[in-house]
């Protein structure tokens, strides 16, 4: 049992940061909700249900601190295929991104035309992720931009693993940001692997955050596994594109958990002493153990949470199941110029 003293210290973390007790359990929430849905695509697609699956195990808790700030009606949002706990916060639900990976007709992000992972969702402001890695951020950019010049008020987040900063389009778009302080967080979410290929063979500076100095903005580098943290940097990135200020790149240092998808087999290039120490830093595990010091969770309401996500998935996964597929006739809508 936690002692008062050590209890109010702790405690007072969350509260300093304007964050309530209801605030960080619903964080909580999503973060399991969004590893949940996780294992059940990986136990749809090895079942034969789907055909591919590639997400984001170690990167819910910076999705969901990075989401909270936002203003989730009038801000954009631009994913990347591991966004599965940052599309739940915007909006999305577990129904919406099942449909997805079921390729349905009801699909809100493509309509089942995509493969799996390319979130988007229109009245949630949820760009369609587009393919080619990279090109997320010249779009979320030009949103940035057109609200910027419209004045309405709109702020932009965009997401990409580290490996796609390798990408001409990544700085490409950072140097446009800078120049016309365009409103835009530019988030990195850094596993050190870009599928196979490790951190130290992908860049020679220690990190994606001191690029931002070559560009003329502010870069900030923040523990993945800390939710507080996450949130912390994101809040003041918020404030600051609001303020008129310009973009923010932000580097969370994240751990993956997992393959990089349903195609690869990380333990052929990961020792097994590297994944025990990875799963350390588990955000789901980082952050319930901050949430029982301060008195929040406990095994009962824990149970209460899984019980509610297990039943939520399970009628969102038959629900999707039973939805139905595109029409063969429908194959080439939207390629074309239609009357």
């Amino acid at each position: 049992m936690v002692s008062a003293e050590a209890n109010t210290t702790v405690e007072a973390r969350h509260r300093a940061l304007g964050l309530s007790d209801q605030d960080v359990l619903e964080m909580y929430y999503y973060i399991a909700l969004a590893r949940g849905l996780d294992d059940r695509m990986w136990v749809l697609q090895r079942a034969g249900k789907a055909m591919f699956v590639i997400s984001g195990p170690g990167h819910e808790g910076c999705q969901v601190a990075a989401m909270w700030p936002m203003d989730k009606k009038q801000d954009w949002f631009v994913p990347f295929y591991r966004s599965v706990a940052a599309c739940l916060v915007k909006g999305m639900t577990v129904t919406d991104m099942l449909l997805g990976l079921f390729a349905r007709a009801t699909d809100p992000s493509s309509g089942g035309r995509q493969m799996p992972g390319h979130y988007g969702h229109p009245r949630f402001k949820i760009l369609s992720t587009s393919s080619p890695v990279g090109t997320q951020y010249p779009h979320a950019v030009g949103i940035a931009y057109a609200s910027k010049l419209r004045r309405t008020g709109e702020i932009t987040m965009v997401s990409i693993g580290e490996g796609g900063t390798s990408q001409g389009d990544w700085h490409e778009a950072l140097n446009f940001a800078a120049i016309h302080k365009c409103p835009v967080l530019l988030i990195v979410e850094n596993n050190e692997l870009a599928i196979s290929v490790p951190l130290r063979k992908q860049m020679a500076v220690p990190s994606v955050a001191v690029r931002a100095a070559g560009y003329g903005m502010p870069g900030v580098t923040a523990d993945g596994s800390d939710v507080l943290e996450c949130y912390r940097v994101a809040k003041e990135a918020y404030d600051r594109a609001r303020r008129g200020e310009g973009p923010t790149l932000i580097e969370y240092r994240v751990p993956r958990l997992g393959s990089h998808s349903s195609d690869d087999q990380q333990e052929r290039y990961r020792s097994r002493e590297e994944l025990e120490q990875v799963r350390k830093r588990d955000p789901l595990l980082t952050f319930r153990a901050y949430l029982e010091r301060v008195g929040l969770l406990n095994e009962s309401t824990l149970k209460d949470i899984a019980e509610r996500i297990r039943r939520d998935i399970d009628t969102a996964t038959d629900e999707a199941d039973r939805a139905p597929l595109p029409q063969p006739d429908t194959a080439r809508r939207h390629l074309f110029f239609e009357e």
